[in-house]
């Protein structure tokens, strides 16, 4: 048996279902700029990037890497081993002098704990993710951990967890060091991971101001009082890395998550973050293409009791994507044929792919619909002497 390649194209809106992820790029984001060094803005719902420059390139991370220290938080509240209103009692020690603003040594942003102070798990971070404190993170470390190294290291091992693949800290708050560093691709992922892992303590992100200390402080990303939808997520800024904001809002039940980074200033950093979140609410949508367990097509078989086999979408898919884009969008089912008996169902025997302009061609599984078996006696012998004299049926 001669097997041949058999491709069939047809448009796309011929059939629409649900449910995966790909990975957009190409034209349509080539057309769209940034001032950004780095940045990446990703469609939660399936993990598609509507856009990204420089998004893998190790940067400094400033106080955006303190995602991490809350992310761990959130892991100890979660499972129980920590609550909100859990106590810690702030000691003099090197690790509290370290951190603490003086007329003659500025360490940053802070939270203002003194030593001496009573304060519980629910202000520490507060005082991380609204005031942004340097002092804060390193107190909630030594009362997760009990010691600060130890605390770092529980951030690279839930780094490697989560695929963040171009970080590493040897802090808890993103004070400059070259061996501190992330990616913009990084930080999304771990800010998404945040609104998606801990709904019932993401809600923090959103306050917009924070008393300590007889101190009250607005919230560092402003925008949360200039977009509609901003919940989150935090600021960062070094000489070295620039201004930065990783960020999210929420429209029509869509949420985008995005990471700007190396911005001139804190107006500008805002002014970008919502110009490329307006950017992915409007011209990108989110498409159901495929339904599991769906038929796309027939192939042929080879000396079968049965002259097809209906090609099955094995898994859901939806796609993200530029919105012009999509009307043009077609499908192709590609696979070597005729498929020789006999077939069990779910074996795969087809590929589907999809195109659009803008976008990467994304190839899924098809399996087959149903068992075929093998033809016996002289029913396989005609078969066969059929084919060689009519050749394939298929195209």
């Amino acid at each position: 048996m001669n097997k041949m390649t058999m491709k069939k194209s047809f448009k796309l809106l011929a059939f629409t279902g649900l449910a995966t992820v790909t990975a957009m790029g190409g034209a349509f984001a080539q057309t769209f700029s940034s001032p950004a060094k780095q940045a990446i803005l990703i469609e939660a719902s399936t993990g598609d990037v509507l856009f990204e420059k420089n998004a893998d390139e190790q940067m400094t991370p400033s106080s955006m890497s303190k995602l991490m220290t809350v992310y761990i938080a959130f892991q100890q509240l979660k499972s129980g081993a920590l609550s909100l209103d859990d106590e810690y009692y702030v000691e003099n020690t090197p690790d509290w002098q370290q951190w603490r603003n003086t007329s003659t040594q500025d360490r940053g942003s802070t939270m203002y704990v003194n030593a001496g102070d009573t304060v519980t798990i629910g202000d520490l971070l507060r005082g991380i993710i609204v005031q942004s404190g340097n002092d804060a993170c390193v107190q909630l470390a030594l009362a997760i951990a009990g010691d600060v190294g130890v605390f770092v290291n529980m951030m690279n091992d839930e780094a490697g967890r989560l695929g963040l693949t171009a970080s590493n800290f040897v802090n808890t708050n993103g004070w400059p060091d070259p061996d501190h560093y992330m990616s913009a691709r990084d930080i999304a992922t771990l800010s998404l991971a945040l609104a998606t892992e801990f709904p019932e303590y993401y809600s923090m992100f959103a306050e917009k101001q924070f008393s300590y200390a007889g101190v009250n402080q607005p919230n560092r990303n402003r925008l949360l009082y200039r977009m509609e939808g901003a919940d989150g997520l935090k600021t960062g800024h070094t000489e070295a890395g620039g201004y930065g904001l990783a960020s999210s809002a929420v429209s029509e039940d869509r949420r985008l998550v995005l990471v700007v980074n190396g911005m001139t200033s804190d107006n500008a950093r805002v002014g970008e973050s919502t110009r490329l979140l307006n950017y992915g609410f409007r011209n990108f949508g989110i498409y159901d293409m495929l339904k599991a367990g769906q038929v796309i097509d027939e192939a042929n078989v080879w000396l079968g009791e049965e002259a097809t086999v209906p090609l099955v979408a094995e898994e859901g898919v939806t796609l993200s994507m530029n919105r012009q884009a999509r009307r043009n969008m077609t499908a192709k089912v590609v696979y070597d044929g005729p498929i020789p008996a006999p077939i069990q169902a779910g074996q795969p025997i087809a590929t589907l792919e999809l195109s659009a302009e803008g976008m990467e061609t994304k190839s899924y599984p098809l399996v087959a619909g149903k068992d075929v078996e093998v033809l016996g006696g002289m029913s396989r012998i005609k078969a066969a002497l059929g084919y060689m004299i009519m050749g394939s049926t298929g195209d």
